[in-house]
């Protein structure tokens, strides 16, 4: 019989685009999609793939859910603070139900990582670690989407702000992961034991970033470097969670000191092709403003 593999957070970016290229290889009924609200996968009913609910918090129903899954796909959850707790709940219904392959969505470079969002990355691959279970680590590295909301805001204001300085950042797109992360589900036990740091093929400064949006703009817009309690306290005010604007001043602190930067090329390898480049983000991103 054909091995089942499950893709957890299958209703977010990454996991929506993971299911979408098993289903480019696969045959529908080998993929099983796990959400916490069933709903917000209804496309992929819609194409065949069996949707489950799947609640990380909730232990007692997590082996039930995989009772019959071969190869899973752990996405990190979105939770900080509770993902590590998380993490251990899924990888401890993995082992109980004999999941041959537990495949973990990490963070670029997570045992030497400066992120502070780092920190539950390597609890949870302690975690997996001493669970025993076969396990391929996949650590990604930045995706290029998070730059989505700054480069039309940054033509429209002639500035990019950050708090990256010259750090270099290999940024990468989600389809370029989820592509990366269904050829490991795919190929299942050949990547067991591996540790896969990701990122795209080439990096770029915010500097440079700048520079680029500016070329495809026809707009001046220069790069403004901030300490990161400033650009932190921007984001706030500009009306982004407290949270989330300390998680991404932070990853900008860690870009400057190299968290964000990899030129092992293994993304590329692993897809079969190279990585969408920034350049091709930024046209994107311009297009649909």
């Amino acid at each position: 019989m054909a091995e089942k593999i499950f893709v957890t957070g299958a209703s977010g970016h990454l996991g929506h685009e993971v299911v979408t290229a098993l289903l480019s290889s696969l045959p529908a009924s080998r993929i099983v999609a796990g959400a916490r609200d069933v709903s917000k996968a209804a496309d992929l009913a819609e194409r065949g793939v069996e949707v489950r609910a799947i609640d990380y918090s909730r232990p007692e129903t997590l082996r039930e859910t995989f009772s019959d899954i071969d190869r899973l796909l752990l996405i990190s959850s979105s939770e900080i603070g509770q993902r590590a707790e998380q993490h251990r709940n899924v990888i401890d219904a993995a082992v109980a139900t004999n999941v041959k392959l537990l495949v973990y969505t990490s963070v670029l470079h997570a045992d030497r990582s400066p992120l502070g969002l780092a920190e539950e990355h390597r609890q949870t691959e302690e975690a997996i670690h001493q669970s025993g279970i076969p396990f391929a680590l996949l650590r990604n590295g930045w995706y290029s989407e998070n730059y989505a909301a700054a480069i039309p805001q940054a033509v429209e204001h002639g500035v990019l702000l950050g708090a990256a300085g010259e750090g270099r950042i290999a940024s990468a797109t989600r389809q370029d992961y989820a592509e990366a992360a269904a050829a490991v589900l795919i190929a299942g036990e050949f990547h067991s034991g591996k540790t896969y740091e990701l990122a795209g093929d080439s990096s770029y400064t915010l500097s440079e970033l700048a520079t680029e949006v500016a070329c495809q703009s026809g707009t001046s817009v220069q790069y403004n470097n901030l300490t990161e309690e400033a650009y932190r306290n921007i984001l706030v005010e500009v009306g982004l969670p407290e949270p989330l604007a300390a998680l991404l001043a932070d990853s900008d602190s860690g870009a400057a000191q190299g968290a964000l930067d990899d030129n092992s090329h293994t993304l590329c390898q692993l897809i079969g092709r190279p990585t969408t480049p920034i350049t091709t983000v930024v046209g994107t991103t311009l297009a649909a403003s």
